[in-house]
């Protein structure tokens, strides 16, 4: 399913992003200077499909952590969920095993049974 999605989805993405890249080669300059826009500062130029993916890969980095942070409280609590889990685990094996040292003492205090044959 996995694969097939990647054809579905990824291939026909990757074709236009090819074509995007191609279609736009010319420089343009990028301007970091919002005072002095006739003269900026900072300043650089760049293919404006470098511009289109540059911008791309900063948001998905960018959602990628925005993500990773949001979904901290649910690590968190998983985390907590598991060392429930394993507490119960070893509570229930300890338990276990009381309860057959408790049966075989139980057995041991028993009288031994008598050796009647039947005449």
């Amino acid at each position: 399913m996995t694969r097939f999605l990647w054809w579905l989805i990824g291939i026909p993405v990757g074709i236009i992003l090819v074509t995007l890249a191609v279609a736009n080669r010319k420089s343009v300059t990028v301007s970091l200077d919002p005072f002095q826009p006739d003269a900026p500062a900072l300043s650089f130029a760049l293919p404006l499909f470098l511009l289109f993916f540059s911008v791309l890969m900063t948001g998905v980095l960018l959602g990628g952590c925005a993500v990773w942070l949001n979904q901290g409280r649910h690590r968190k609590a998983e985390r907590r969920w598991r060392e429930e889990a394993d507490r119960l685990r070893w509570e229930r094996e300890r338990t276990i095993e009381r309860d057959r040292e408790t049966r075989r003492a139980s057995l041991a205090a028993l009288p031994a049974p008598s050796d009647r044959r039947a005449a």
